[in-house]
């Protein structure tokens, strides 16, 4: 293991690929889907795992930003969609500040995404139709976890499990508290690493009628 005063001296030289104007798509959804579509058949590790950051308020009244990692779960014209509790942090923090940033890190390929934008709830019967395919365990989870609050002990999710399955048996409905949300983009940015660190950023603005304008970023 490095030790901190080693962290300095790590390098690593970007050679993996290129992103110029002439190959990326005209549109930022295409882009990400190849880019997306290109990580999962590279067999990268949870190619779909994004991180998440919302804002939230502290106590003094100072707006403070947080990050999680969650899965995607959905993506076409009208966003990106992944699944959680509503009570939890996160679902605290959208319900003030409905907005939120997304990232995607592809190591193997020396790619980033980023995707900025509102966020909103998707509706009762996209939940519906997510949640009854989820694994049992994962459905008894919903109800068993009070996401985000503290909790004596693992005993406390065992239990609440085992209660869960008491009560709803083979077919748990969906917890009211938990359910889906949609980040509607309003800019993209994608990183393709380089050498010397010359790196490529092309980001994607939405503009008013709904197109779209691409522009080249420095490194």
């Amino acid at each position: 293991m490095n030790k901190p005063s080693d962290l300095a001296e790590l390098r690593k030289s970007y050679e993996a690929g290129e992103l110029d104007e002439a190959q990326a798509a005209s549109l930022p959804l295409q882009q990400f889907r190849a880019w997306l579509e290109h990580a999962i058949e590279a067999r990268v590790p949870e190619p779909n795992a994004m991180t998440l950051a919302t804002i939230g308020t502290g106590s003094d009244g100072i707006a403070r930003p947080s990050t999680r990692v969650v899965l995607i779960k959905g993506c076409d014209e009208r966003g990106i969609v992944w699944y959680t509790n509503y009570e939890s942090r996160k679902g605290r923090e959208l319900a003030a500040h409905p907005f939120a940033a997304l990232q995607f890190h592809w190591v193997e390929l020396e790619r980033v995404v980023r995707i900025e934008g509102r966020v909103e709830r998707v509706s009762d019967a996209e939940s519906d139709a997510y949640y009854a395919t989820r694994p049992l365990d994962s459905r008894l989870g919903a109800w068993a976890s009070p996401q985000s609050r503290v909790i004596e002990s693992r005993a406390v999710l065992v239990t609440g499990a085992a209660k869960a399955a008491v009560q709803h048996g083979l077919h748990p409905p969906r917890p009211p508290h938990w359910g889906g949300y949609r980040l509607v983009p309003e800019r993209f940015e994608f990183w393709q690493g380089r050498k010397s660190r010359l790196h490529d950023r092309l980001r994607y603005t939405l503009q008013e009628g709904g197109s779209w304008l691409r522009e080249r970023l420095a490194p």
